[in-house]
């Protein structure tokens, strides 16, 4: 853990000494690490492109919370970890986002400590596209004034949750502490390539299948993402969001859509036996279907905002098999989000998220979960931020003698972020 600090206090140096050389940190085509980057999606697309060399930013994020969780399950042969109140791993990000050429960028995410691994290690990085300057001046600019390319080993743009959630230590843009319920996050090697023009938005792209890489041959077909959507502010009060994505995946020796997620969940331990360990045990409270050889998942996101109330919703379709399983089975996942944000500047906000899914386990026994949260914030500036949650989420159809048989778990947790 001193390592930990130590690094994140020379990281803290570096940023403010080059703050003294370099007065611009909001960068072209960049979603914002603060509270102006809320209700961003994909990155804004912009090619009035201000480039005067080279240009590097530092940023980064650190988060804790107080987690005060109880649990319960009605199996007496599957027993429960002992849980009481007390603070969470204090979890930390570092950010490099590097303007390289006029409309060519770079982005490196490191988890500087997280659930799963204490020790610093690399989430994924990407360059971004928007111009073609570097080939030659004005190539091709008509086209590029619509058209952005990424590519690198990233958090892949299928559905619009993963926009919302939180990732690491960077949850300044989820609302509540808990992601979603089944989460649909992972990082792959590959390549995406995006149209938007007045509002609609249309997305391609491809990646090797793998979160972890390796050469070794294994029987892992490419996956395949796309969306489509429109995007518009429609006046100064109302702005509207409907996009629909899909992931497919043909053949995979092991797909990670649904436990992709490498620094864990903000649940801890809930629902795990007393020997559960933190690295272990790190998706706690978390739905995985296991659809992990051949997927096909889509996801439906409505987003209106219409002056301090907005609204979210979810709806996913998921089939696949695991094994030897040679029958698809199916999981449907369901959320719907409505905040209010009041305030001078909108620095507070109210809101509830409710979550449920469905879908037959390998076993065949038919399991639904659900779960409640109520949240609140205060934005002490655009740079800190202060939540509170209760959350209550409850488990059934699981086989009798399982550690999730009627299971439930629910409580108050708080949540401390800076992000810069």
């Amino acid at each position: 853990m001193k390592t930990i600090l130590k690094t994140f206090v020379l990281i803290l140096a570096l940023g403010m000494f080059h703050q003294g050389f370099a007065q611009k940190r909001d960068l072209d085509n960049y979603r914002l690490p603060d509270k102006r980057g809320i209700n961003v999606f994909e990155a804004p697309k912009d090619t009035l492109t201000n480039f005067d060399g080279l240009q590097v930013r530092i940023g980064g994020a650190s988060t804790l919370q107080f987690q005060a969780l109880d649990h319960s399950n009605a199996s007496t042969g599957a027993p429960l970890a002992e849980l009481e109140s007390n603070f969470n791993l204090a979890t930390a990000n570092l950010d490099l986002d590097v303007v390289i050429y006029d409309g060519l960028r770079m982005h490196l995410r490191t988890y500087l400590s997280s659930r799963h691994h204490p020790e610093p290690y690399v989430k994924g990085g990407y360059i971004q596209i928007d111009k073609l300057e570097f080939i030659q001046e004005g190539f091709m600019e008509d086209l590029m004034k619509y058209v952005t390319v990424k590519f690198g080993h990233m958090e892949n743009n299928y559905g619009d949750a993963h926009f919302r959630r939180s990732d690491n230590a960077q949850a300044m843009y989820n609302p509540f502490i808990g992601n979603y319920l089944m989460d649909s996050f992972t990082t792959e090697v590959g390549g995406e390539v995006y149209y938007r023009r007045n509002g609609w938005i249309a997305m391609i792209g491809a990646t090797n299948g793998k979160l972890n890489q390796s050469v070794v041959d294994v029987p892992t077909s490419p996956s395949v993402i796309a969306k489509v959507g429109f995007d518009k502010q429609l006046n100064e009060d109302l702005r509207t969001r409907l996009t629909a994505s899909i992931y497919n995946t043909a053949q995979s020796a092991n797909n990670f859509l649904y436990n992709g997620d490498r620094a864990g969940s903000r649940y801890y331990f809930v629902m795990e036996n007393p020997e559960a360990s933190s690295s272990g045990n790190f998706r706690s409270g978390r739905i995985n279907p296991v659809l992990n050889k051949k997927l096909t998942a889509i996801m439906v996101n409505p987003f209106v905002k219409y002056k301090s109330f907005e609204f979210f919703g979810l709806f996913e379709n998921s089939s696949g098999v695991t094994g030897g399983e040679t029958e698809r089975r199916t999981y449907n996942h369901y959320a719907a989000e409505a905040i209010y944000r009041f305030g001078s500047t909108e620095n507070f906000y109210l809101g509830a998220r409710y979550s449920y899914v469905d879908g037959e386990q390998p076993s065949g026994n038919n399991e639904e979960i659900d779960r409640l949260q109520l949240g609140a914030g205060w934005f002490m500036t655009k740079n800190v931020l202060a939540k509170i949650e209760y959350v209550s989420q409850n488990y059934s159809g699981y086989e009798a003698g399982s550690i999730l048989d009627d299971g439930n778990f629910d409580g108050i947790s708080l949540e401390a972020v800076i992000s810069f």
